[in-house]
């Protein structure tokens, strides 16, 4: 099921909610179902993976190893 964000237009609720394609969902503030659907926001790529590497470059340098997974740790 996708999850779709949803504009109410009698009272101007926005809220999100999975919805099959068969199913016509309701506003949770008022009941009505005259909903206009919005446009879903792309997710931001995320730099992620260098803020962990950064902190576990920091935490091996103090000695701390607890954000490592014991497999990695046996590579250390």
């Amino acid at each position: 099921m996708p999850l779709y964000s949803y504009r109410c237009t009698a009272c101007d609720h926005e809220f999100e909610a999975l919805v099959r394609s068969a199913d016509t969902p309701v506003c949770a503030s008022c009941g009505s179902v005259a909903l206009e659907r919005k446009v879903a926001r792309i997710a931001p790529d995320t730099k992620a993976d260098k803020f962990l590497n950064t902190a576990r470059r920091a935490a091996a340098a103090e000695g701390h190893f607890s954000n490592y997974s014991k497999a990695e740790r046996s590579r250390i």
